[in-house]
């Protein structure tokens, strides 16, 4: 186990190189975006089958 924890300490230290601020800054904002509108996929189609459910159960109902 801490064979495997100094050789990952090892690896971070010596292969791993970290963006700069405005690559940050940038990636950020394409997560940001990306989760907005994957969050209004997810209404959008929650709201249709929501909608589709009532219509059936008046139609059944009714």
């Amino acid at each position: 186990m801490f064979t495997y924890i100094k050789e990952s300490i090892d690896e971070l230290r010596n292969n791993v190189t970290l963006p700069t601020r405005a690559e940050s800054s940038n990636y950020m904002i394409i997560v940001a975006v990306f989760s907005v509108l994957f969050a209004l996929a997810t209404w959008g189609v929650d709201s249709l089958f929501s909608n589709l459910i009532k219509l059936y159960f008046q139609k059944l109902i009714g």
